[in-house]
């Protein structure tokens, strides 16, 4: 029997529309579950007729495979890809090569090339986005691991992503041990940005500016036609246009309070780590912190006062304010995605290639958007670029945004509409390019409670001084000082 090229682990919704996949760009793929009885569900079902082999142990698995064998896991994250590696390890040859599929965070994935690699054997730990759609037609794939594994699987992983619009496949390698899924949590950090940003837009032409359902279709229609074309965009506005059987706006029907898997805090808690301020990505993780506080939201409303969200001006010129603002601010969320990703291949020793993320990004993927494009472009000028904001495209598309962004920053509270994430990105903006902030006054503050120093304007970097503020404190300092 004839073996085949990839053989993959788990037949959730991912696990089961990526072997079709595989399958239909003219590769032989194996299955496993744990529970066996979904394997022959799926062989009789969906996989009928198709070159899925269905295996029913590790042995037989194994067995089925090609060398250098290539095991998918598509899994959850966590306690159970542990547990698959040390059950299908033993029966590996040197050589082989275990990829996890699934949303790991990158320090078990840094942890799991070490142990792999330790036995001989090879690790991949690649994100994948595009949800179960992407994952049947094309998703975006970032893999990364053990480079040697890269030759093996690449003509596999560039024929069943997706292309861009060039033809180019939106999967190349990223970099060693957990480069891959550390770029997939940005991507996902992204994501949560400009779910949230769409969200405040949502929210201020609804009970700002009193639109209807249909009204904020076409609006999102129109935007999709421009800078904002974008796979979340196209979404957004499918929603707002849909109705049940029933004649219902299903969005209507729908309870205001939002879920998430982690990936958006792993984003957040890693800025932190790293000293990288994410403050649109942690924003949009704590307004679905908030969202989930329904019951108390609700007691608040009956308590809390505020003025009533009502927009007197020009609606068809503040639409078009939001348009921009809210373009705006997703290239803040892009550069502050990619201030991370610079500060972790630092930390990290990673050879990111920042263009070629960005093209990724560009189909199959939750963040696709026209605008990868001129990223791309940004890099592949400037490989060094410190900062999107920096590039002439990005500059003077903010530039030119810039007084709409902040007319919709002033409208939103005066009419008491929250907009943490695209005020937030206007905060960072306005932080960004300002020569001074008052963390002088911070640091003298630390110092006179803490004896923690300063520097001066006047001296040197990295020299250090201490004041006795109070006449009290004596000559002694803090012996170390962390700017």
């Amino acid at each position: 029997m004839a073996k085949a090229d990839i053989g993959v682990v788990g037949l959730a919704v991912m696990g089961e529309n990526l072997i079709l996949n595989i399958e239909s760009k003219g590769f032989t793929a194996a299955c496993f579950n744990r529970t066996v009885s979904k394997v022959d569900d799926f062989i009789a079902g969906r996989a009928k007729g198709k070159n899925i082999i269905g295996c029913h142990s590790i042995e037989e698995f194994v067995e089925s495979l090609a060398k250098p064998r290539k095991v998918m896991l598509m899994v959850k994250a966590g306690a159970a890809v542990d547990a698959f590696i040390e059950t299908i390890l033993p029966h590996l040859e040197d050589g082989d090569i275990i990829i996890d599929g699934g949303n790991s965070h990158f320090p078990d994935t840094i942890r799991r090339t070490e142990l792999v690699e330790s036995k001989g054997k090879l690790y991949i730990g690649t994100g994948v986005s595009g949800g179960e759609e992407g994952a049947l037609l094309g998703p975006s794939i970032m893999p990364g691991g053990s480079p040697k594994a890269w030759e093996s699987v690449k003509p596999i992983f560039q024929k069943i992503c997706a292309q861009n619009d060039d033809g180019e496949p939106c999967c190349d390698w990223v970099g060693e041990n957990g480069a891959g899924h550390f770029v997939k949590m940005v991507h996902n950090g992204i994501e949560y940005g400009d779910m949230q940003m769409i969200c405040e837009t949502y929210q201020i032409m609804k009970e700002g500016l009193g639109l209807s359902n249909e009204k904020m279709h076409e609006v999102l229609t129109e935007w999709n036609a421009g800078e904002l074309d974008s796979y979340l965009i196209e979404i957004t506005r499918d929603i707002l246009g849909y109705k049940d059987e029933d004649g219902n706006a299903v969005i209507d029907l729908i309870l205001d309070t939002a879920g998430q898997k982690g990936t958006g805090k792993w984003t957040a808690i890693e800025a932190l780590n790293l000293g990288q301020p994410l403050t649109l990505i942690g924003e949009a993780v704590f307004a679905r912190c908030l969202s989930a506080l329904k019951e108390e939201r609700v007691a608040a409303s009956k308590v809390l006062s505020g003025p009533k969200a009502e927009f007197a001006g020009d609606k068809k010129a503040f639409i078009d304010d939001l348009r921009q603002a809210l373009y705006a601010s997703k290239i803040v969320s892009y550069a502050q995605g990619y201030q991370l990703m610079r500060a972790a291949a630092a930390e990290y020793t990673w050879n990111l290639h920042y263009g070629g993320i960005a093209l990724m990004w560009r189909g199959g993927c939750i963040i696709r958007s026209a605008f990868l494009g001129k990223i791309k472009e940004a890099f592949d000028k400037k490989p060094d670029l410190t900062n999107l904001l920096l590039d002439p495209f990005f500059k003077d598309a903010v530039e030119k945004a810039q007084a709409a962004w902040r007319r919709v920053v002033v409208a939103a509270v005066e009419m008491g509409v929250p907009m943490p994430a695209i005020s937030s990105a206007l905060a960072f903006y306005d932080g960004y390019r300002s020569e001074r902030l008052p963390a002088n006054l911070l640091q003298a503050q630390r110092d006179y409670f803490g004896a923690h120093t300063y520097e001066r304007v006047d001296k040197p970097r990295g020299e250090v001084f201490h004041t006795n503020w109070t006449g009290r404190g004596g000559t002694t300092a803090a012996s170390t000082y962390i700017a």
